[in-house]
């Protein structure tokens, strides 16, 4: 700690502010803040239906007052606990950002700004480590996900130049231009009514057009998504090994250190009976 920030005795604050971290970080209060979060998701979904809000709208409104202060609360005792290591998490960054966004005003220019009370559930992805896993394997999937997309970009504007091409001048609504031919791609490659409102009428015209889309359906719905899921599902498996990797090496580290230890003290016995044994003393048995 720097020296402008100590006071006379500085063992005192830094003795509290270990014991607020410790206390705020105890899977107890962990605990307690997940069934918050919780709550609070449950009243912002009654706060959306109005024979609620006409019954109960007060009850929901000393909740809400009550939940976002012990949000306020908690990340106060982290700032003071932590410092300015506690922006070195960007989990704590997030419900930082979250908790910042619940304290401006729900009205007037602000009013908008309401609906983004909901976020706040959001904080259950730092609370669980379990989710924190799934996102942490969603962002290290990035990279790989990023070139997977500019596949299907360019396999998506293949074929929309290709169906613009082909069908434009017999279904100007779905092939006029490249951008309608995209989106109608797009369609069929969700699987949302593709054979009736858009390949069926197609392949009456142009009886070979059951080509075109099978391999494009083949190429995007069947191939390229599934190597999106391929790479997510890779990312956490490798995030997994590193974990137990590591658990493992620590293991191994305490390991080391109590044989060290051991052995330590070991010697020390051992010095002590060549010492005797040097002093001509029978050792005591």
């Amino acid at each position: 700690m720097n020296a402008h920030t100590q006071s006379d005795n500085p063992a005192l604050p830094d003795s509290f502010r270990a014991r607020a971290g410790r206390w705020i970080e105890s899977p107890r209060i962990q605990n307690l803040i997940v069934a918050i979060i919780v709550l609070n998701a449950i009243t912002l979904g009654l706060d959306t239906f109005e024979v609620v809000q006409v019954h109960a709208g007060s009850v929901l409104q000393w909740i809400e007052r009550t939940v976002l202060t012990i949000f306020v609360f908690e990340i106060a005792v982290k700032l003071y606990a932590f410092g300015f290591r506690f922006f070195r998490s960007g989990w704590n960054v997030f419900d930082f950002l979250i908790v910042a966004v619940s304290l401006l005003p729900g009205t007037g220019a602000f009013s908008v700004l309401r609906t983004l009370r909901i976020l706040r559930v959001l904080r259950l992805l730092t609370k669980i480590k379990r989710l924190r896993h799934v996102v942490d394997s969603l962002l290290r999937a990035i990279p790989g996900i990023g070139w997977i997309a500019v596949l299907l970009m360019l396999v998506f504007y293949v074929f929309a130049v290709m169906g613009t091409r082909l069908f434009a001048d017999s279904f100007p609504e779905y092939f006029g231009h490249l951008g309608r031919s995209m989106y109608s791609l797009f369609q069929v490659m969700t699987l949302e009514s593709w054979s009736q409102e858009i390949s069926r009428p197609v392949m009456a015209v142009y009886p070979y057009a059951w080509i075109y889309f099978l391999a494009f359906i083949m190429l995007t719905a069947f191939t390229v998504l599934n190597l999106f899921i391929g790479i997510i599902v890779n990312s956490m498996q490798e995030q997994h090994y590193e974990e137990e990797e590591n658990r493992r090496q620590e293991q191994d580290a305490a390991a080391r250190e109590e044989r060290d230890e051991l052995m330590a003290k070991l010697q020390e016995i051992n010095d002590r009976l060549a010492r005797l044994e040097s002093s001509g003393r029978t050792p005591p048995t």
